[in-house]
């Protein structure tokens, strides 16, 4: 079963063993800001669209792979008995338009999806803020436990 995973600045969906063979990837790793809207699809299987271009479909059992489709291309993990799905709508630089996976506990992750994203979103604010980009030099930021900014 997929499973996602925060990790440092980064979305990451790691996959089964047997995922892997069918996929032919070890696991997508997307940037946490490219992440535009995370949500719970109360039934899977009507999220999935398009054409299969990469995967598996077993229908109504088992739906695991890449879909094409005119807005660009999704990455699927849908299994039976999951009554939810978790949907992470993606926007450039990420290589899909979506990412559906059933989970075992999709309220959860969405949750911890979504404090993830903010504290992505946090921490892009504070390099804005003291010039520490990705990639540019700049002095180190120290938050004390007041929770004003101030250089190092």
């Amino acid at each position: 079963m997929a499973e996602l995973i925060v990790d440092g600045d980064a979305l990451v969906v790691h996959l089964g063993w047997w995922e892997r063979a069918v996929v032919r990837r070890r696991q997508i790793r997307v940037p946490l800001e490219a992440v535009s809207r995370i949500r719970i699809r109360p039934y899977p299987w009507r999220a999935v669209r398009g054409v299969r271009e990469r995967g598996l479909l077993v229908p109504g059992l088992l739906c695991v792979g890449v879909w094409r489709h005119p807005g660009g291309r999704d990455f699927v993990s849908v299994r039976l008995h999951q009554d939810a799905a978790v949907c992470v709508e993606l926007r450039d630089p990420a290589p899909f338009a979506r990412i559906i996976a059933t989970t075992a506990y999709p309220q959860q992750t969405v949750a911890a999806l979504r404090t993830a994203g903010s504290r992505a979103a946090a921490a892009d604010a504070q390099a804005q803020i003291y010039g520490t980009g990705r990639g540019k030099p700049g002095r180190p930021v120290r938050v004390p436990p007041r929770g004003r900014l101030q250089p190092v």
